[in-house]
Order: C-alpha cells, then structure tokens, then sequence
C-alpha cells in the first residue's frame, strides 16, 4: 500500500512493463561522437600528424641499432634498411666497450641529478613568490620579464653569458679595473655544471614556473579562509594547503624529469665544449654526433639512442611505482 500523496509508477494488473529499446550499435554511437567532437577533432590532427611523423615513424629506425647500417646499398632507404648486414648486439657491445661512451653518460647523469637539486625547485619558489604578489600590474611585469629568455636561442644565451661572464666581458673589465684577476668562469671545467646550471636557470626559470601558477590557482581559496580563521599563520597555509595542493603536480613533473635524465640538451654542450673540453661538457647527444654522426657510425648511434630511450622508460616506470606507493596518481593511474 503505498503511502499518501505519493504517486504510483507501477503498471495497470494485467500488463507487464516493455523492455527498453536496445541500443544503436557501436557504428552509430561513433558517428555521433565524431559528429559532436569534429572541432576538438580537427584542432587536435596537427599535433597528432606532427607526433606521428617524427616520432612514432621514426622509431622503426631504431632496427639500424642492430645492423652495421649503410645508407649507401641501393636506390632508396628502404633498401638500405633491407639490405644493410645484420650483427645483432655488436653495435652495443662496441658502445659499452667505449671509455668515452660511460664518460658522457657519467656528465649527463651528474648535470641531471645536479640540476634536480638545485634547478627543480626554483620554478616553485617562483610561482610561490608571484602568487604572493597583491599588484596584479607588477606580477604581470615581473611574468613578462622571467618568460622572455625562454624563447631565446641558445646561441643567443650563451653569447649573453660570453659577454657578461667571459674574459672580455663585462665582470672581467671590472675586476680588471679594479686591480683583480678575473675569473675563468666560461673556461672552467671545474666549476662547467654551475655554469649549464646558471644558464639553464636564467632561461627557464619563468616557463617553467606557468604550470605551478596554473596548479596554484586551482587551489581552493576557502581552504586559506578556514585556515586563517582557524589562527594558522602563513607559513602554515604553506605547508598544510598550498604545498600539498601543488604536490600531484611537482610528482608528475619529477617523474617526466626523470625520464629525460639521459637528456640534458645538444646545442648548450657542443657550443661550449671546445672551451672547457671534453671531459667536462662531454654529454650523450654530443658523444652520438661526434662519435657517431660525425665518423658515419649509424649503427653505433642507433644503439646509444635505443639506450638512451630504455634508461628513460625504466626510470618513468620506477618512479611512477614509487609514487603510487606514496599515494599520488603520477604520469598513469594504477590498473
């Protein structure tokens, strides 16, 4: 019986409900779809296109890794792929035999590691600072002023820091003027990772700070609220709402940092490898031009490349684990 004012859904005795229309299969359904997402669609093919061309086509050339590849056989590159002589793990066990192969893994991983330590959180601190800043006119000057080194060359950098920092720089003529012997700060093997450090600072530091902003906005402001009235201070609000509100965000660039850990860039280190030599700037995208392009190697730069690219899997996989472990969703959610 049912209870009073509410209405009766039931059927009349005697007839039973119609099952629901099945339905339409999967073809219809995707037809829809692609009707109603044709703009996301099209807007979206051009970095698809560009993505598929020179990335996921590319890695079929990855079989030169394991021939002693020559461009040379035949009329095109495929028959060049085709017929090129196959020796397996040759290329690799010349490439792990080569002194100067763990020299340039050995620089890439210690300007790696160097500039997560002292390069990573400063794109933080920053966004921290320019959130704090109450005059909207003076946080978008100060934007303005950290993001343009971004779209510099890096010829254009490094000619900057030349010209600041080099032996007729400006710091040179100075310490010169002042009865002082200037500082090989561009010719110092010594002291190079500070230098790569410094530039890639300089040059970075405001782009890299846009997503901890965006992460930063999105950020509920009643939480600050609640706090405030609650009678936490400040550096509370940091440490209990805005860092963790940021955490997801710097876990999952960590973790994308991490697995280019075996790249650390190509034109910073051949421009300023002749001034500070080898041994010192020598990373693995110049150990691949010079010993591998340069000598017409393929094979052997294929293999270091397909290395560089199994390092960098393992090493997202690993601290995608670790973070899971921890709690955070990090560049995948688990299955």
């Amino acid at each position: 019986m049912s209870a009073p004012g509410a209405v009766d859904t039931r059927p009349p005795a005697g007839r039973t409900p119609s099952p629901r229309r099945p339905r339409r299969g999967g073809r219809r359904s995707l037809r829809v779809r692609l009707r109603r997402d044709w703009p996301l669609l099209a807007m979206a093919a051009p970095a698809a296109v560009l993505l598929l061309v020179f990335h996921y086509l590319p890695t079929l050339g990855n079989i030169i890794a394991f021939q002693d590849y020559n461009p040379f056989v035949g009329d095109d590159p495929l028959d060049a792929f085709l017929n090129s002589e196959w020796i397996g793990f040759g290329n690799f066990e010349a490439l792990f035999r080569d002194p100067l192969f763990w020299d340039a893994v050995r620089n890439t991983l210690s300007i790696t590691a160097f500039q997560l330590v002292f390069f990573f959180p400063l794109p933080i601190l920053l966004a921290l600072i320019l959130n704090s800043v109450v005059s909207g006119r003076l946080r978008g000057f100060v934007q303005s002023v950290v993001y343009l080194p971004h779209f510099f060359s890096w010829v254009l950098v490094v000619t900057f820091f030349v010209q600041m920092f080099g032996g007729a720089g400006l710091l040179a003529q100075e310490m010169r003027q002042a009865g002082l012997e200037p500082w090989g700060i561009m010719t110092n093997p010594d002291t190079f990772i500070v230098l790569v450090t410094a530039e890639a600072v300089w040059k970075d530091l405001g782009w890299g700070a846009i997503v901890f902003l965006a992460a930063l906005s999105a950020i509920d402001q009643n939480l600050y609220e609640a706090a405030a009235a609650d009678g936490a201070g400040r550096w509370r609000r940091l440490w209990h709402i805005t860092l963790p509100g940021l955490r997801p965000v710097i876990v999952l660039l960590l973790i994308m940092r991490l697995g280019d850990a075996l790249s650390v860039g190509f034109e910073q280190f051949i421009l300023q490898r002749e001034a500070v030599g080898r041994q010192a700037a020598e990373v693995l995208d110049t150990f691949v031009y010079y010993q591998a392009i340069s000598t017409q190697q393929w094979g052997l730069g294929a293999a270091a490349g397909l290395f560089k690219a199994v390092v960098g899997l393992v090493l997202i996989l690993t601290a995608n684990k670790i973070a899971h472990r921890l709690g955070e969703q990090g560049v995948y959610s688990k299955s």
